[in-house]
């Protein structure tokens, strides 16, 4: 069992990471054969917590995609982000400075995926009204959903993986990670100020014509906007307080989307058919491919490995924290991070359960003091590590998609040239943030 796992795993991987075949069937059909030569069996894979499928995750997934389909029925995001190139006076790089933050807010509070979805379009609109380039703006909107969704638990995937493992809450990501975000935002907005400032220019007339539009027009039903905008707030909040009231993420935003879609008076088949079903389904088969591969013992031989190699303690974590950075970055700008997180998940988990305590699903080993910085470690890699290439991360495909389906290919290396710089970049903060909080200052 022990091979038959590990070539299913290292197989489906590989064909992922070529992207010859669409991700989404790989891991359907790796998790099929998994169930099939019975390294798994349909319990393990559907309802055991160790090797099965983290419904958490999954249903925190689709109902925030229910939530976000249904908001932006009201034309919202069009509105915003006309407002904001109005807010700019038509300055191509002060546009592009606001649609950034915009973008990183926008993806610490939805997610990174449905953010650039929903901005891209009217970025290229902006552009085109404009008459510059969209490229430089639609990857910047990457980057920055990425170094965003960074900052919160449901702002990117890897977090909500890494919060469900670890036993982690909302507010655990606000205040670990949302300073170094701020940080890393604020330099990097400086240093791309330094490249961009001067080689962005717009005629005048033009910009008469980005403040001569009326984005009260791009608002298609304001009754279910002030619906959807009470529904939405009342979720975010219950994510701020779901530890303190002992529900889970996934039961927030269930509870949210199903509000919104009884008071929405949308029909639920258009509604459910807009959910990224592919990404829900990829999510899925991966759980169970990489459930396999933890029943029959690999993660627990990297485990050891990993143990070896960077050697940590009761008392001190520090070189595991500052490889795993690293590791986790470089990892995730060659493959998807969503796949790396779903590998090194359980594998943290195992470490956790020799060097901390006897039990690796106990909290006391999941949170004990030296094991959080790893976990802040992973996240951060992870997440910023997936701005590194244009397959790092799911944003990025989609902006790739979205500009090439407009005319405007944005090539692998062209993405690299932005993107390899700012990784490199925000792994150095994060690596000096989590030195000095975690091991100089400890707190």
């Amino acid at each position: 069992m022990f091979w038959t796992a590990t070539i299913i795993f290292a197989v489906c991987y590989a064909v992922i990471v070529s992207e010859k075949i669409h991700k989404t069937k790989v891991a359907i059909f790796g998790a099929a054969l998994t169930l099939v030569a019975k390294v798994l069996t349909q319990h393990d894979a559907l309802h055991d917590i160790d090797f099965g499928v983290d419904w958490n995750v999954i249903f925190l997934l689709i109902s925030m995609m229910v939530i976000v389909n249904i908001l932006a029925k009201t034309g919202i995001f069009q509105y915003v982000a006309v407002r904001a190139a109005k807010l700019g006076k038509g300055e191509p790089f002060t546009i592009m400075v606001i649609f950034a933050a915009l973008t990183a807010v926008g993806s610490a509070f939805l997610d990174n995926v449905t953010t650039v979805l929903l901005l891209a379009p009217v970025t290229l609109l902006i552009a085109d009204q404009l008459d510059i380039d969209p490229i430089p703006y639609l990857v910047t909107e990457a980057l920055a959903s990425n170094i965003g969704g960074t900052a919160t638990l449901i702002g990117d995937p890897p977090n909500i993986m890494i919060a469900s493992k670890a036993n982690l809450v909302f507010m655990d990501f606000i205040i670990h990670l949302a300073p170094v975000v701020l940080i890393i935002m604020l330099v990097w907005l400086a240093i791309w100020k330094l490249i961009f400032a001067k080689r962005l220019h717009v005629r005048e007339e033009l910009k008469a014509q980005i403040m001569a539009m009326d984005e009260r027009e791009l608002i298609q039903d304001p009754a279910l906007l002030k619906r959807a905008g009470v529904i939405l707030t009342l979720t975010i909040l219950g994510f701020v307080l779901h530890g303190f009231l002992h529900y889970e993420p996934a039961t927030v935003a269930l509870m949210g989307a199903a509000a919104l879609l009884l008071v929405s008076g949308q029909d639920p088949h258009h509604v459910l058919s807009e959910v990224e079903w592919p990404t829900i389904f990829f999510f899925i088969g991966l759980f169970i491919i990489i459930g396999g591969v933890v029943k029959v013992g690999l993660i627990e031989i990297l485990s050891q490995k990993m143990i070896a190699v960077t050697n940590p303690t009761p008392q001190s974590t520090m070189v595991l924290s500052m490889v795993m950075i690293w590791f986790s970055g470089v990892a995730s700008a060659i493959v998807d991070n969503i796949p790396f997180v779903a590998t090194m998940n359980p594998l943290l988990v195992d470490l956790a359960d020799k060097v901390f305590g006897p039990h690796s699903g106990s909290e006391s080993a999941l949170q004990h003091a030296a094991m959080m910085p790893v976990w802040w470690s992973l996240a951060l890699g992870a997440c910023l590590g997936g701005n590194g290439s244009a397959i790092g991360a799911s944003a990025n495909v989609i902006v790739v998609g979205l500009s090439e389906k407009a005319g405007h290919r944005i090539t692998f290396m062209r993405f690299v040239k932005y993107g390899a710089p700012v990784m490199v970049l925000t792994l150095a903060i994060s690596m000096a943030y989590v030195y000095v909080r975690y091991f100089w200052l400890k707190i």
